[in-house]
């Protein structure tokens, strides 16, 4: 117990339920399912038909303001400790550095396989996927998942069990979350929590915001489909190259996408515990709360 938690136990008993990390989790996930809901009625009901403006762009362009609000006015202020991890003062600036790292990662990672023989480019491409890929696989994306994945799910998980435990459960349950994708397999859902899990959590802890996650996590989307043409998590796309896979499927991700494979694996996992490395080098690893406690009642007068 910190002086946060000391200052709860005067508050009545039922906000101290509320508050409580797993159950102000609890609550927070709820709340993001209903918005996706609510945003697919939405989408539904008052956007017009327009040609090639398909049901899930809508349910994108409904959702993403709706969760930010929901976020702001509503997930900030619970638990025992009210934190909008939007509120940022170097929020350009660690929104740049993740477009530029994911951008980067990715494309060593594609020039890897290039040079390994199983990235082939055929010529040129096309943009007509591009608004559809920009709004979904990108802003939507990077949006709603970081604020599920990191913002209640890592946040929570980190007050109760501390750091080491948020990591591990939030980059499971994000690669798990991907097994329901185009062509997803055990090993591409063991990627993805190595690679995106530990990446994204580590940024997260390094600045105690979402700006750098999203920042990558756009980056990453955008930079495997709309520009080398290759699937994101599973889903193909039009990129602006014309471009294939061809190889092992350890090299090539086995038609879910190169982050399937144990190129960008290795490549995104060192840099993820590059992250982590930082933020702990800077003091934010977390231990339990009742670690966190019982330092607190040892601790003098």
């Amino acid at each position: 117990m910190d002086q946060v938690e000391a200052a709860a136990k005067e508050k009545p008993r039922w906000r101290r339920i509320i508050d409580y990390p797993l159950v102000a989790m609890l609550i927070a996930v709820a709340l993001f399912i209903v918005s996706t809901i609510v945003a697919g009625a939405l989408g539904k009901l008052l956007m017009p038909n327009i040609p090639g403006f398909s049901f899930e762009m809508k349910f994108d362009v409904f959702g993403i303001p709706l969760l930010i609000l929901l976020y702001v006015f509503v997930i900030a202020r619970l638990g025992e400790r009210p934190h909008n991890d939007y509120r940022d003062h170097k929020a350009l600036r660690h929104l740049l550095i993740g477009i530029g790292a994911g951008l980067g990662i990715f494309s060593v990672a594609v020039a890897i396989a290039a040079a390994l023989g199983v990235y082939h480019v055929r010529g040129e491409g096309d943009l007509s996927g591009l608004l559809a890929a920009f709004i979904g696989p990108t802003l939507f994306a990077a949006i709603s998942e970081e604020m599920l994945f990191r913002g209640i799910l890592f946040r929570w998980l980190e007050e109760w069990g501390g750091s080491w435990i948020a990591l591990l459960v939030t980059s499971a349950l994000f690669g798990c979350s991907h097994l329901l994708n185009p062509h997803a397999t055990a090993i591409a859902a063991l990627g993805i929590a190595f690679e995106a899990g530990v990446m994204l959590g580590a940024a997260y802890m390094l600045t105690r915001s979402l700006w750098l996650p999203m920042g990558l996590h756009a980056a990453w989307n955008f930079a495997q489909g709309e520009i080398y043409d290759i699937p994101v998590s599973g889903t193909p796309v039009h990129g602006m190259l014309n471009a294939s896979l061809n190889g092992p499927p350890l090299l090539t991700g086995n038609g879910f996408g190169l982050e399937a494979s144990i190129i960008a694996i290795v490549i995104a996992t060192l840099f993820g515990l590059w992250l982590l490395w930082l933020a702990i080098r800077k003091g934010e690893l977390m231990p339990p709360r009742w670690i966190r406690r019982r330092r607190l009642q040892r601790a003098p007068a």
